[in-house]
């Protein structure tokens, strides 16, 4: 269902959220609704600018990933109180309501009205009004290609916080989204209410297919710092993967990831480089799509970016659990432990040099880039959206949901991953043995959350003695709130339910 979003909105939304200038036309990374799109340049530079949100705090850059792994306990806030500083509290008491929920909603929306404003333009001037002696019809189709992607990978990721799973929202029957956004219209008078869930995951999808349908197989962004920070095909093609693995379509769930992993531009970080790849500057090897972080990036959260949120030397609101770390068998590099500053680089988890902290372990997948002294400045990571890893799982676990892929099975694809890793090979792959992998390699990036609640059953019982109650498979936080601040100017917007 098409929709258009009545302006006070998105401003709204956006500017409740943060006082950052968001009219800047320097660096790339930012947004400017003023930009020209009367031509390529234009157009190529507002879709450019269409990433930079993704770094903001409230999603990638911090709290849409780690939060959620506060929620799902592989996250912990330190015990000594005098230590952290109180930022990550929501999360693991489950305190959230409208008045304190996620804030990715804002961010969501003002990337979904950039790249719509680009689409219309097009759409209404004509591809072959761009096309000149230096610019082709398929330059014009690369950048509805990447627009494409960014839409869906915005509706997607607000329908991930904000709504049930399909799963969950049959079992207890709320069907209601996320509006879905298609145009902004500045005359609009009414204020779109929320979408189902089937027709939000079906958008998606329809993007991400004509997307995969006008992106060129060879096409990389020119002139940013890593060509894994923009759209490519196989992104495109990975985020379908997850997407029909969260609408349990299992056969094009394992059709989508196998396109990736059959893709030679990719492969496997072996044992030995494993805990070193996460500092890089830009990704290599598996990373298919990633987040850069930088300080040119005026959407990045400095302190409050990942890089500080998990350092003893940070705001270090964000430790790894016991609960985690003690899943990892003997030799597995993906639990290895050492110390900050003398390990860093070759194990996943460090205590604090100066024990500060209490001998709380750290993740080392945000150990950031070295852009300065880290000790009294901020240090920078890219966050990871999709790697070649997950696909293996993506395909594993739609294996053992009945999925077909010839000459592969999910056994294999688990110990392929584990290989690689140092762990012991399996000899079982049922629907646990997937679970506890994909736990196991995708901790810290921001999964298993999403993973639990995408199942119909899942549930979290926390070990942690400060938590509070378990959270059961039809718990309310399943769909966290909806912030207030749209409520307060959109009168159309359902609650969820227990908010």
């Amino acid at each position: 269902m098409k929709k258009s979003l009545y302006l006070v909105l998105i401003a709204t939304s956006v500017f409740a959220v943060s006082c950052k200038d968001f009219l800047k036309e320097e660096p790339f990374l930012t947004q400017s609704n003023g930009l020209a799109l009367s031509d390529y340049n234009g157009l190529n530079k507002a879709v450019a600018g269409a990433y930079g949100p993704l770094a903001d705090g409230a999603w990638y850059g911090a709290d849409f990933v780690l939060t959620s792994e506060m929620r799902a306990e592989n996250a912990t806030i330190p015990v000594s109180t005098d230590f952290q500083s109180g930022r990550y509290q929501a999360p693991f008491y489950m305190t959230y309501s409208a008045d304190a929920t996620v804030g990715l909603w804002g961010y969501g929306y003002y990337v979904i009205s950039a790249v719509n404003n680009v689409l219309e333009e097009i759409e209404t001037k004509g591809v072959e009004a761009y096309v000149s002696s230096s610019v082709s019809e398929q330059d014009i189709n690369n950048l509805k290609a990447e627009c494409l992607f960014l839409r869906a990978l915005a509706h997607f990721d607000m329908a991930r916080i904000y709504a049930y799973s399909p799963a969950k929202a049959k079992k207890v029957n709320f069907n209601d989204c996320i509006p879905i956004i298609l145009k902004t219209d500045k005359t609009a008078k009414e204020q779109p209410a929320r979408n189902t869930v089937d027709e939000v995951y079906a958008q998606v999808i329809a993007d991400l297919l004509e997307a995969e349908s006008l992106m060129d197989p060879t096409y990389t962004r020119k002139s940013i710092a890593t060509s894994k920070g923009a759209a490519s095909l196989p992104a495109i093609q990975a985020l379908l993967s997850r997407v029909y693995l969260y609408h349990q379509e299992w056969q094009n769930a394992a059709d989508y990831a196998t396109k990736v992993i059959n893709n030679n531009s990719f492969r496997l970080w072996t044992a030995a480089e494993y805990p070193s790849v996460w500092g890089a500057e830009a990704g290599s090897g598996e990373v298919i799509f990633e987040v850069y972080g930088k300080a040119s990036n005026d959407y990045d959260e400095y302190w409050e970016g990942p890089s500080h949120m998990t350092n003893p030397k940070g705001y270090a609101d964000c430790a790894a659990s016991s609960t985690l770390t003690d899943l990892f068998e003997a030799g597995d590099v993906r639990g290895s432990k050492g110390v900050r500053d003398t390990d860093d680089g070759k194990v996943m988890f460090c205590t604090d040099p100066d024990e500060v902290s209490g001998g709380e372990l750290w993740t080392m997948k945000y150990m950031g880039k070295g852009d300065g002294d880290a000790t009294s400045t901020p240090d920078f990571s890219n966050v990871i959206v999709l790697r070649l890893s997950e696909m293996y799982l993506n395909r594993a676990e739609a294996l053992v949901n009945g999925a077909t892929v010839s000459g592969v099975s999910a056994l294999a694809d688990l110990n392929t991953i584990r290989a690689n890793r140092g762990a012991k090979a399996l000899t079982d792959a049922g629907p646990a043995a997937v679970a506890l992998e994909r736990r196991l390699e995708l901790n810290f990036e921001g999964h298993y959350w999403f993973d639990l609640g995408r199942t119909a059953d899942g549930a979290i019982s926390y070990s942690d003695s400060r938590r509070g109650d378990n959270i059961d498979a039809t718990s309310k936080f399943w769909a966290l709130a909806i912030p207030k601040r749209e409520y307060d100017v959109n009168e159309n917007l359902s609650h969820n339910p227990g908010f």
